[in-house]
């Protein structure tokens, strides 16, 4: 996410608020955190964010000071503001890629996971809510993601709940290990509090279960089957999501064969490129393998869903590295926040098109990298 950093004064818990750069004095301002240049700090905003290093003395409004950048700030963004003075846009209003983050205890642990899971943290519930209550009601994408966020428990169906009576008509992504599923009762309630259209997105690194249990580092291939099984009893809609590295890569043909012999019943599967973060830049030698050298399974895998009219994407992966035959299965995956393109971009006809690269990628990416010309790109 992006984040902007200043002084913060009055301020000893996080606190969360809407963005607005429009100082009404008549309005309710108890949500709202006023971006201002000047010195002055208006009152009964929840929190002030101004770009003056120098703040009237006085004031016992809560306020950040010295923070650059605020034009990186957009109306009716929503912020969390920590009291070092970081403030993080937790959603951005001229984004698709805004999630609530649940929580960041996971029961899996992931050799190559971005964002490594904690074992104590404090509890996000109610930040989650307030975050929910100001959410734009035009909001037509809003992802659940953490960690893992069935470990919160039934307080996950009260998060839908919240959700549902918000931004009803917005499409939920919820990314689970599937593990919880696995209890059937749990799966049904889930369900059952479902009101809106949701995708469960489950990842599955292998179609044998010692290659997946190594990679998820926890003996958990048969859970997360069953949980997959139990959510389709309810007719809710399952991704399967792949991320491709040294350790699973050979059997991307067998996998797809695998997830259509088994699952023909899900609603879309996608392959993603690595984002070297957290575990994946500890652990990269061992898991970087140039993408350009598993396009051979790569194709396999993608064509032979596609031919069985399963929807299948890629995720993460440059268009120039890709076969033409599966080009057209790249999807802008990326983050907006952390989405690049590099020096060799600049001359590409397809850049607009091209999901580029994690920021984290800069320094590592593909030998096969190379700007697209006009007549290349009619195959896309």
């Amino acid at each position: 996410m992006k984040q902007l950093f200043g002084e913060a004064h009055n301020i000893d818990r996080i606190i969360i608020g809407k963005i607005t750069f429009k100082n009404n004095v008549f309005g309710d301002k108890k949500d709202k955190v006023y971006v201002t240049d000047f010195d002055k700090i208006p009152n009964n905003y929840l929190a002030v964010i101004t770009s003056n290093s120098i703040v009237k003395k006085g004031n016992d409004q809560l306020f950040v000071k010295n923070v650059t950048s605020t034009d990186d700030l957009n109306e009716n963004d929503i912020v969390t503001i920590e009291a070092d003075g970081t403030i993080n846009v937790v959603y951005d209003i001229n984004s698709q890629h805004n999630a609530l983050f649940i929580t960041e205890k996971c029961n899996s642990n992931c050799i190559m996971c971005p964002q490594p899971p904690v074992k104590q943290e404090d509890d996000k519930f109610d930040l989650n809510l307030r975050y929910i209550s100001l959410l734009d009601k035009n909001t037509k994408m809003i992802g659940i993601t953490g960690g893992e966020p069935t470990l919160i428990g039934e307080k996950l169906f009260d998060i839908l709940s919240n959700i549902h009576n918000k931004i009803p008509k917005a499409s939920i992504s919820l990314l689970s290990n599937g593990i919880k599923f696995e209890n059937f009762e749990y799966a049904k309630k889930f369900a059952q509090s479902v009101k809106q259209n949701i995708v469960i997105d489950i990842p599955l690194y292998s179609d044998i279960d010692t290659i997946h249990n190594s990679i998820v580092r926890t003996n958990t291939f048969y859970r997360t089957i069953n949980g997959i099984y139990n959510l389709a009893k309810f007719n809710l809609k399952i991704g399967i999501r792949i991320v491709v590295h040294k350790m699973n890569y050979e059997r991307l043909p067998e996998l797809s064969e695998y997830i259509y012999s088994n699952f023909p019943f899900v609603f879309h599967v996608a392959f993603m490129q690595m984002e070297p973060m957290g575990y994946a830049k500890d652990n990269f030698e061992d898991l970087w393998v140039d993408p350009f050298d598993y396009n051979i399974e790569l194709e396999k895998a993608v064509l032979n869903l596609h031919y069985r009219d399963i929807n299948v994407s890629i995720y993460n992966s440059q268009l120039c590295i890709l076969p033409d035959s599966i080009k057209k299965f790249a999807v802008q995956s990326i983050s907006d926040w952390k989405n690049i393109y590099i020096d060799e971009c600049e001359e590409c006809t397809m850049k607009e098109k091209c999901p580029g690269f994690f920021a984290s990628s800069k320094e590592n990416y593909s030998r096969a990298i190379t700007a697209i010309k006009d007549l290349q790109a009619t195959s896309v």
